[in-house]
């Protein structure tokens, strides 16, 4: 079931504004991008042909970005599972930290740096 109001509207709606006020990187950008226009005719299409009724059936490609609801929470229920299993039988945690504000936006830049300094 397609809900009322998917978030490609709301980037329609609301992208340009939100692109102009809050300067986004280039990856945020990508996203954006995908998100806009999964499933749409941006990023082409193919057809299905059943081989017994010969119904032809077209769809467009999904952007397979992580971040889209529409073509990845299957992939990503997989790939939980996966990791799952992958685990030690041993008991863990999930630790969560915030770092400093000032440091928002070097995260945002250079994540990779950030993390290499924080481990």
């Amino acid at each position: 079931m397609r809900p009322a109001v998917e978030i490609a509207d709301v980037i329609r709606q609301f992208g340009k504004q939100y692109c102009e006020q809050q300067k986004p990187t280039a990856e945020q950008l990508r996203v954006l991008h995908d998100l806009l226009h999964c499933r749409t005719a941006t990023l082409g299409g193919h057809e299905e042909r059943c081989d017994c009724c010969h119904t032809v059936r077209y769809s467009y490609n999904s952007c397979g970005n992580r971040h889209c609801p529409k073509c990845l929470a299957s992939k990503q229920a997989l790939w939980i599972e996966k990791l799952i299993s992958k685990t030690l039988p041993v008991r863990h945690y999930h630790l969560v930290f915030t770092v400093p504000h000032v440091l928002n936006r070097l995260c945002l830049y250079d994540r990779k740096t950030v993390l290499q300094c924080t481990f």
